[in-house]
């Protein structure tokens, strides 16, 4: 019998708003609401509300090196400031992506890891399998619910709700603001690559803050397509297609998040790791757009599999993602992306495809999925 999908507290404004909604991750939830490309510009262009309540979200109170924390994830905990939320992995023995997250630095001894809506239960038992037994571990994934609000008016929108305060935080800091009533968490952080923050409250008042934030005429809501095409143009990986379990960080291309100065799971086994292929971008010659599964060619060679790819509306052409062979993936080559009749020419391309984002014009880098500040 099929598990019943679930549904944020935010379903009932969704069907009012007539978006279309489709199972994704366990998850009922908006694809569209007036069409992925006008989202996707509008995003670009002004600010979009996205609903995001399915993540995953726990909370460990204890300091990292008592919980056990420390080990458990490759970020290094302990060089984090107070406020301050960064971009890493849990990993399997064998160096396979578990899940990215985001951990956040709530206290020295009280910590919030935010991962993959799919990944929810498997993460919960990882954590609570490798966590130290005398610390205070709790889901708080249907308890907390999340707000994405992306795009370079986001910052005078938000003023508007907390205030002057919101301006002094920096990519990939967060802070405690007044909102209904409710000390809620926000943090200039995305998926996007625009100027962004993300809001995390209680269940009882999302529904008014949803509503308060869509009153501003510079916001419109946006679903998950919207959302994909704009993280794919900034070359940013999903986990279930870009990176999973059989994948390390070394060949996703992300070792950049993996602090090898400390222990943690899975160290041992990427430092020894010769990779043979890793995750590249690509853009069509044409608007035609690759999809997951395209076998990719260099000259009727097979040399890789593309994980992600859609028509980028910023660029008006095909994008994709997908793991090439090391001794063909080079800057500049051209390839050609195969399924059945289908063949579309592209060439390798460095990321992000999109490099006019807002983030970039407020003194931060993009880079990468949730990118880490140093």
């Amino acid at each position: 019998m099929k598990a019943e999908l679930k549904t944020t507290p935010l379903f009932n404004e969704h069907k009012v708003l007539e978006a279309k909604l489709a199972p994704f991750s366990g998850w009922f939830l908006p694809i569209q609401y007036t069409g992925i490309i006008a989202e996707h510009n509008w995003t670009r262009r002004s600010c979009s509300l996205f609903d995001i309540s399915y993540m995953g979200k726990f909370v460990i109170r204890s300091e990292p090196g008592k919980s056990n924390l420390e080990k458990i994830v490759t970020i290094n905990l302990a060089k984090m400031p107070l406020g301050s939320c960064r971009y890493g992995f849990m990993l399997a023995e064998d160096g396979g992506i578990i899940d990215d997250i985001v951990v956040y630095k709530l206290k020295k001894d009280k910590w919030m890891l935010v991962g993959n809506a799919a990944n929810a239960e498997s993460d919960a038992a990882y954590l609570k399998r490798h966590l130290s037994k005398n610390c205070q571990f709790e889901d708080v994934s249907n308890k907390l619910g999340k707000l994405d609000l992306q795009g370079p008016f986001s910052r005078n929108v938000l003023k508007r709700i907390v205030g002057e305060d919101i301006s002094r935080l920096k990519y990939y800091r967060f802070d405690y603001f007044s909102v209904l009533d409710e000390e809620i968490i926000i943090s200039r952080t995305g998926y996007t690559g625009e100027l962004g923050y993300e809001l995390y409250l209680s269940n009882k008042n999302i529904e008014e803050l949803w509503h308060l934030l869509l009153k501003d005429d510079r916001v419109k809501p946006a679903g998950l397509g919207a959302r994909d095409t704009l993280r794919l143009e900034m070359g940013l990986p999903l986990y279930g297609q870009d990176i999973n379990r059989q994948v390390s960080p070394k060949e996703a291309g992300l070792e950049r998040f993996v602090d090898f100065s400390k222990d943690f799971l899975g160290r041992e086994a990427i430092a020894k790791k010769n990779i043979k292929k890793r995750l590249s971008c690509f853009a069509a010659n044409s608007r035609r757009a690759p999809r997951q599964g395209y076998k990719i060619y260099s000259q009727e060679k097979e040399i890789g599999v593309v994980t992600s790819g859609s028509f980028s509306p910023s660029l008006s052409c095909g994008i994709g993602m997908g793991y090439i062979d090391l001794e063909n993936n080079k800057i500049g080559a051209n390839i050609v992306l195969k399924q059945d009749d289908v063949q579309i020419e592209a060439t390798i391309v460095n990321k992000p495809f999109y490099k006019q984002g807002s983030v970039n014009s407020h003194k931060s880098q993009v880079i990468s999925h949730k990118l880490q500040v140093t």
